[in-house]
């Protein structure tokens, strides 16, 4: 069989462009394909909600991908070690309390599983600004990461949906638009986004799942996004509130307005 470049070129224009506009409206949109974020999105997509994830950059993963300091290690406590053991990651106790697991077995395997349960990924993707109506966010503005990284005057696309949830990390990138473009006030102790405190990893792993919340009307942080607008500290290379901050967010998300 011989092959030809226009047969593969309208292959791929024409698939992408088909998920793409089906995924234009989803039930929930996840901002950043990091740990907490694809968990998230793994937990919604099983239980058939229609989930779209939107990374900035080409790869996915966000700080577990280069473990500690580029050594390709995480840790977690026994608490995240059972999210692991959830997706059949191989982890290694350490010492008691400690375990260590590889970081592209874990973000490929957490990937791969959210994509066969059902979620999309669409990378090279930003957050330029969101769509509010009546005081609440039901939309993404979004853009090709390329083109924002190059400052072209390019006008961006729209994204539809009933929940989104900002696991962009410390940048807290879909929240500082929140509060700069939107007049919406967040539910953080000032009202915006508090910014992240110094690295502690016993007191962030807690903060973490406990700001794990919806924090404005139709919009969630989750992950480090969520310690970093309420103020809490960083954590470092261990990721186990990470992984339950994925999974709880996904939780109340089912569960529905109290």
């Amino acid at each position: 069989m011989s092959l030809d470049e226009i047969v593969i070129t309208r292959a791929i224009a024409s698939r992408f462009f088909e998920k793409f506009s089906e995924y234009a409206v989803v039930d929930t949109a996840i901002v950043g394909a990091g740990p907490s974020g694809l968990v998230a999105a793994y937990f919604l997509a099983k239980a058939g909600k229609k989930v779209a994830i939107f990374e900035r950059k080409l790869s996915v993963g966000g700080g577990m991908w280069g473990g500690g300091m580029m050594f390709n290690e995480i840790v977690v406590q026994e608490e995240g070690k059972e999210i692991l053991d959830l997706f059949g990651i191989t982890a290694r106790e350490y010492e008691p309390g400690y375990y260590t697991a590889d970081s592209v077995e874990s973000v490929c395997t957490i990937c791969s599983e959210a994509m066969k349960a059902g979620a999309k990924i669409f990378n090279c993707m930003s957050v330029e600004d969101v769509i509010i109506r009546e005081g609440a966010v039901t939309g993404l503005v979004i853009t090709w990461s390329p083109v924002e990284m190059a400052g072209l005057h390019v006008d961006p696309l729209s994204v539809r949906a009933h929940t989104i949830i900002d696991t962009t990390g410390h940048d807290t990138e879909v929240l500082r638009v929140i509060a700069r473009k939107a007049d919406i006030a967040l539910d953080t102790a000032t009202g915006g986004v508090m910014g992240e405190r110094s690295m502690w990893a016993d007191k962030a792993e807690q903060l973490t799942l406990k700001n794990t919340r919806e924090i404005c009307p139709g919009v969630y942080a989750a992950g480090m996004a969520a310690n970093a607008a309420f103020g809490g500290p960083r954590m470092g290379p261990i990721f186990g509130g990470m992984l339950l901050s994925g999974k709880k967010v996904a939780e109340l998300i089912l569960a529905g307005p109290e």
